[in-house]
């Protein structure tokens, strides 16, 4: 324990005590929360507040121990001088180079001692009383500069030399027990804020990485469910490809054997295709195999002529939702069928979860490019139950937009309620390719 306390002094106060270690300004959310009422230009300045009071505190400091010296010969005087600015340069140091500061203010308190006729009494004289004090000072905010266990380590090392001092300039301890307690209450003290401090600062990161990490953990979810979803609709047009390449040979006569071989070709390819889906669904399946554990998974996924039913679902469960559908309805590939009943599904949910009492709106908008979808909820009548995957729903929906090239807003509405707005484009090509699958 010895040889590991002494290991840690040296790492502390030895190696490398004088590295460049500058103190980072304020944060600008700090300031703000601070001082709300100041300019925004003022602000910026504010941020540097920290090192201006240290700095003011060194001014003073220099001022007066050369106010206690003023009277002297201009020799004596000179000495003085230098060595206030010895004493004042220990606390401006604390801002670049904090464990240099405290051994430069060591020496400031050594050579305040060794002058003086009684160093034990830290406030009696003109020198010890200003270098101690700083000393002290400067202690303190090394401790809450670097780390709290410095606090007892350079406690030890500035009374134990006190104690060698006294012993060898044979003066009377006078004072130094009670200046070691004090001292001591007020480096545990800083010690203490610090530690604290540090354990804030751990715990505001650790939230901040479990929240990254849960929503992280969301999308990789959800971009899996849709990959589910999906095989299905990819593998029912590779399954119609290589159904029409394997009977198109037979429907014309006298088939060039070129013609034929294309034909198996392409069959080969859309059932090595279905083979590679059908191992990464495997996969994807071996990874959360309760997956499937609420639905069937040989049923066919749900679409947009569906809806009724999840709209009954839903009244059933105690939301008075209404339907709005506007446009000439029309087929629309499978994917973005799929992803806009998710949308809406997710929707409703939403505002089953969070909005209990209150009545629901669903609007469906067939338009030129693509498809318009509006969930909208109105404020609710009681209190929501705490819900932990809060807005896991809304990411969910979003992906699934993003994925399709479309765009999604979400945000709460004036009257207290919650809206859900996306549209997902839909070419020409996807829709006479849907149609056309439809037609097969």
């Amino acid at each position: 324990m010895a040889h590991g306390a002494l290991h840690r002094l040296r790492q502390d106060l030895f190696v490398d005590a004088f590295a460049f270690r500058p103190m980072p300004p304020l944060e600008d959310a700090k300031v703000s929360r601070w001082v709300p009422w100041l300019p925004q230009r003022l602000r910026h300045w504010a941020r540097w507040l920290p090192h201006l009071t240290v700095g003011f505190f060194s001014v003073c400091v220099f001022l007066a121990t050369l106010t206690g010296g003023s009277s002297m010969g201009s020799l004596r005087g000179l000495l003085v001088t230098g060595f206030s600015g010895l004493v004042a340069a220990g606390p401006l140091l604390t801002l670049f180079r904090p464990v240099g500061a405290y051994w430069l203010s060591l020496l400031a308190f050594v050579v305040a001692a060794v002058t003086t006729a009684d160093f034990s009494s830290p406030f009696a004289s003109v020198f010890g009383g200003p270098a101690f004090a700083t000393h002290l000072a400067v202690m303190v905010l090394v401790v809450l500069r670097t780390r709290p266990r410095l606090a007892i380590e350079m406690w030890l090392v500035t009374f134990a030399l006190s104690a060698v001092l006294t012993a060898l300039l044979g003066r009377d301890p006078g004072d130094l027990p009670p200046a070691a307690v004090f001292c001591g209450v007020v480096l545990v003290s800083a010690a203490a804020v610090r530690a604290w401090r540090e354990e804030r600062r751990q715990v505001v990161e650790t939230r901040t990485v479990t929240a990254e990490e849960r929503s992280r953990r969301t999308l990789l979810e959800e971009r899996a469910l849709i990959a589910r979803e999906l095989h299905d609709v990819v593998a029912h047009h590779m399954s119609v490809i290589a159904i029409q390449a394997e009977a198109a040979p037979y429907r014309v006569a006298d088939t060039p054997p070129e013609l034929a071989t294309s034909f198996a070709t392409i069959r080969e390819n859309a059932v090595a295709a279905l083979t590679e889906l059908r191992r990464i669904l495997g996969v994807v399946r071996s990874a959360d195999p309760d997956a499937f554990a609420e639905s069937d998974p040989e049923a066919p996924q749900p679409t947009l002529a569906t809806l009724d039913s999840l709209l009954d679902s839903v009244r059933g469960a105690g939301l008075n939702v209404e339907a709005v559908i506007t446009g000439a309805p029309r087929p629309l590939p499978q994917g973005v069928e799929l992803s806009a009943y998710r949308i809406v599904q997710e929707g409703l949910s939403n505002a089953l979860r969070h909005s209990p009492g209150a009545d629901a709106r669903v609007e469906i908008s067939y338009v030129l490019g693509g498809i318009g979808l509006r969930i909208v909820n109105g404020r609710p009548s009681r209190l929501a139950k705490p819900s932990p995957g809060a807005g896991h729903g809304v990411l969910g929906m979003r992906e699934r937009v993003q994925m399709l090239g479309g765009e999604m807003t979400a945000d709460h509405t004036e009257d207290g309620g919650f809206e859900v707005a996306a549209f997902i484009p839909v070419g020409s090509a996807a829709g006479e390719a849907a149609a056309g699958g439809k037609q097969a």
